[in-house]
């Protein structure tokens, strides 16, 4: 890989279109955006004086993992997934942010528009990195890395972050581009260096590997993705299955998966870790009531309804029980979907078991517009749903904490939103 590969914004020039990198990106027409420490970077629009500091978005609790880090923090170690009390050894400087999803949500809803504004073949991968398929607009736009330079200048003038893309002929190249250019940086790799950029990698890079198939990989001497190429695909095979196959074919760079735009969500669901094991009913039931209301506002948020509303409950002891039902109608309504849940709740029979977690999820989702809802005899036109997009609007607003149930007044359990 040589450096001119890579396109850096010069010192006072990162906001503004760079010119096109001198690598060639001839047949690469795959983006692959990832913001960079993205939950981070937000909370750092709000508080400059930290930004060079490590800091850790999370909860502080004990049994808190850590949900992004700035590169500063990366240096000690720190990633995210990781438990926060083994964050706070590996570096006890950091300033610790707890989340705040709705401002996530918002600005990685803007930056979906601006990818939309590109292309309509855009793959949303998470609410912070998505693939693009730009070859529709490159009459339009220029060259791919072009059009990357572009989505980078556009997200750092409208929202002060930054993002890294990787341009590829492949979605898995694109990825592992854009992984390599991190913090704040283009990566193009030319369709006829692909094997150049894959071979030196560490065979960890590929998809499917992981920590186990790369120790079997190990074992057999396969320490790089140029090791993996020059073992035959029917000994892969034959060892890993049809896994092997995949194997064999990423390591010469050969990905037919296309981008796949408007992936419909499958489910929308939240869950918290508690501070400590709870066996409280009460004190379950109302951390119910707080994820029904952080799920029914996505589910609006996101113009959807859903009929099947499920509960996770996670005993001390690490076993989990999933509890569902499917309701006469779609609804995204938190009182129909907290109603559900206490009762699933009640059904399980672990009113006085020790709790580590719990969570609530609706499926079976369908878009809100399309629906139609039959009222009842004496029902009111307006009524819950109506009340709570009030409440929407008052968060998006005042912030989400504006307006909530009585009965959520009191500090919330310390945990993480997964």
């Amino acid at each position: 890989m040589s450096r001119k590969q890579v396109l850096r914004p010069e010192p006072g020039r990162g906001r503004h279109p760079a010119q096109a990198p001198p690598a060639d990106d001839t047949g690469c027409p795959i983006l692959h955006v990832d913001m960079d420490a993205f939950y981070a970077s937000v909370e750092l629009l709000e508080r400059p004086e930290l930004k060079g500091t490590p800091v850790i978005v999370g909860a502080a609790g004990a049994r808190g993992v850590v949900l992004s880090a700035t590169y500063e923090a990366r240096r000690f170690g720190v990633h995210s997934a990781m438990p926060m009390t083994r964050a706070r050894r590996l570096c006890p400087r950091a300033v610790v942010i707890p989340p705040s999803h709705g401002k996530y949500s918002e600005v990685s809803k803007s930056v979906m528009e601006i990818f939309h504004a590109v292309t309509p073949e855009v793959e949303p991968v998470a609410s912070d990195e998505a693939f693009l398929d730009v070859r529709g607009a490159l009459r339009r736009l220029g060259r791919p890395a072009v059009i990357a330079a572009r989505i980078r200048a556009e997200v750092a003038e409208r929202h002060g972050i930054t993002c890294s893309v990787g341009v590829a002929s492949s979605k898995f190249v694109a990825k592992l581009a854009s992984r390599h250019c991190k913090p704040d940086g283009l990566l193009v790799v030319p369709a006829d260096g692909v094997v150049e950029f894959l071979h030196p990698l560490p065979v960890a890079a590929l998809w499917g590997v992981g920590e186990r198939t790369e120790q079997a990989l190990v074992r057999l001497g396969i320490k790089t993705v140029g090791d993996l190429a020059q073992v035959p695909p029917a000994t892969l095979r034959r060892e890993f299955g049809a896994v092997g196959e995949h194997l064999a074919a990423l390591a010469w760079g050969r990905d037919d998966r296309r981008v796949t735009p408007h992936v419909p969500d499958k489910s929308i669901g939240a869950e918290e870790t508690f501070s400590h094991d709870v066996d409280d009913p009460e004190a379950v039931c109302r951390e119910l009531l707080r994820l029904s209301e952080r799920v029914a506002a996505r589910l609006r948020a996101g113009g959807h309804i859903g009929r099947t509303v499920s509960v996770k409950l996670r005993r001390s002891d690490f076993t989990t029980i999933t509890r569902s039902r499917t309701l006469r109608e779609a609804t995204d309504v938190a009182k129909e979907i907290y109603a559900t849940a206490c009762e699933l709740f009640a059904a399980a029979g672990l009113e006085r078991v020790r709790l580590r977690l719990v969570g609530v999820r609706v499926e079976n989702l369908r878009p809100a517009a399309a629906a139609t809802r039959q009222l009842g005899l004496g029902e009111r036109e307006t009524g819950w749903r109506e009340a709570e997009m009030a409440m929407d609007k008052a968060a998006r607003r005042f912030g989400p904490e504006a307006v909530r149930p009585a009965s959520l007044v009191r500090p919330p359990f310390e945990g993480t939103d997964l």
